[in-house]
């Protein structure tokens, strides 16, 4: 909660906002110019569609586009990492892989999530994002020392 008063003016806000916007669209349509450019041109070589030319034409994109580092890159590389694990192990039951659990998982996924991250917060931090690693010390450590309704609940540190 800390990062929520950050001192900033609303203009520099604003051209945060509209820079991470625009860097995440034209990213977005570099990535999409060349990952349909790539698939269209390696199905006309083969004179067919294959499965490993859309790995091959996104690795590229990839590569090329968001291989370079910056914060919305990093965000948007994070958010599709955890949406590929999760739909890979939904692969692997379909594929025969994993056998079909006979039960909901979604409660032992959350709590192998929670309790990795949280174990990796109080022994191995420095290799969490700076982002994530200030808010749990925030949450986690800064909350531990208080004396007023203030920095309890609203701000401390």
């Amino acid at each position: 909660m800390a990062f929520l008063f950050k001192r900033e003016s609303p203009k520099d806000m604003a051209r945060g906002i509209l820079e991470a916007t625009f860097t995440h669209s034209k990213n977005l349509a570099m990535f999409v110019f060349l990952y349909k450019s790539l698939t269209s041109l390696m199905s006309w070589l083969q004179s067919e569609k294959v499965e490993f030319h859309s790995f091959m034409a996104a690795f590229v994109g990839g590569y090329l586009v968001f291989g370079r580092y910056n914060k919305v890159n990093e965000q948007i590389n994070l958010y599709l990492l955890s949406r590929i694990l999760y739909g890979l192990a939904k692969l692997g039951v379909q594929k025969g892989y994993i056998p079909k659990p006979k039960h909901d998982t979604f409660p032992f996924f959350a709590a192998l999530v929670w309790g990795v991250v949280l174990w990796m917060f109080e022994y191995h931090k420095d290799t969490l994002q700076p982002s994530l690693k200030s808010s749990m010390t925030y949450l986690y450590h800064d909350s531990n020392q208080w004396n007023s309704f203030k920095n309890f609940l609203i701000y401390n540190k």
